[in-house]
């Protein structure tokens, strides 16, 4: 049995839609102009009873995301297309549109189901616009927590991969660095876990500080920071990295005679070959300088065109290993 709803049903059924769920109702025309919404649409900033021009559904959302709205009204428009949802930062009040605008976004799902005339052929659309923007919040959230590390709020091991993995793609002269408190098990044992973390914690504040323009700073565990230096040559990443080591150690000198020593080593590799293989060279370099005494830089050799080829012809077999996993 087919029921219709009477222009009046329909502004009561908008009403329980409104309270239920604070969802914003839009009907629109075969071209996708705005004809009537709901109360609560005004919350976007739009009176359609002050506009000489009716807005099109388009012009809701920000610059970056009108095409996707776009395609999906014509669709639904079109009769190409039946439910789904399309997602976008809508243009508020309180969220301009433009750079540096990110912050202040807020989030709508749009859904649309056409109006048939009498031929069947869609005539218009009606929708409800829902604001997605607490679950956008959780995705920002949850990102932060994969990607950060809990005490330092760093990028994490996972994080600092990726990017590496970006700039062996992009190709150029690239360095990394990986620095380490030095005797820090024996700091642990003596000191605790609390003092321990303080001491993490001030030396990635210390490492942030000391970064130039470009660089990235990581942490991979619970003892090692890692910096990627950009367009620098192995040279001059052993400048800086000792220029940071012999900063660190001056401004950790010993208060008292109970205070702990503290002082870092810094193992330098290039980017180059495989993700693995950079870390695993500089980490190596930083073996070696702790191995030294500490508080010193440690470099790999260069790679030659046959170490490049073994380097990747064994990542390669690890992989396929893996696969077969």
């Amino acid at each position: 049995m087919k029921m219709g709803l009477s222009a009046a049903e329909g502004m009561i059924l908008h009403g329980l839609l409104e309270e239920a769920a604070g969802d914003i109702v839009v009907k629109l025309d075969k071209q996708g102009f705005i004809i009537h919404a709901s109360a609560n649409f005004a919350e976007l900033g739009f009176d359609l009873s002050l506009l000489l021009l009716l807005p099109h559904v388009t012009d809701l959302a920000e610059r970056s995301h009108d095409q996707d709205v776009s395609d999906y009204t014509g669709a639904v428009l079109s009769g190409r297309a039946l439910g789904g949802w399309v997602e976008f930062p809508a243009i508020t009040p309180e969220a301009p549109e433009g750079p540096g605008s990110a912050n202040s976004q807020r989030w709508y799902a749009l859904s649309l189901r056409p109006i048939l005339d009498e031929e069947g052929e869609p005539n218009g659309a009606i929708g409800l616009m829902r604001s997605v923007q607490h679950l956008r919040a959780l995705e920002g959230e949850l990102h932060a927590s994969v990607m950060t590390d809990p005490l330092t709020g760093l990028a994490n091991r996972h994080a600092f991969c990726a990017s590496l993995r970006r700039h062996l793609t992009s190709g150029g002269s690239h360095t990394v660095a990986i620095f380490a408190i030095d005797r820090m098990r024996a700091l642990y044992m003596q000191y605790g876990q609390r003092t321990a973390d303080d001491i993490q914690w001030g030396f990635a504040k210390f490492l942030d500080t000391m970064i130039l323009p470009g660089q990235e700073l990581a942490q991979l565990d619970e003892e090692r920071f890692a910096v990627i230096m950009p367009e620098m040559t192995t040279r001059a990443a052993n400048a800086w990295a000792d220029d940071v080591l012999e900063t660190f150690a001056s401004l950790a000198m010993d208060s008292s005679s109970r205070s702990a020593k503290l002082s870092a080593s810094a193992g330098i590799a290039r980017i180059e070959c495989t993700v693995d293989w950079t870390l695993r060279q500089a980490e190596l370099a930083l073996v070696m300088a702790r191995a030294g005494g500490g508080m010193r830089v440690g470099k790999c050799r260069q790679l030659s065109a046959n170490d490049h080829r073994a380097a990747q012809t064994a990542e390669q077999l690890l992989g396929v290993a893996a696969a077969a996993r």
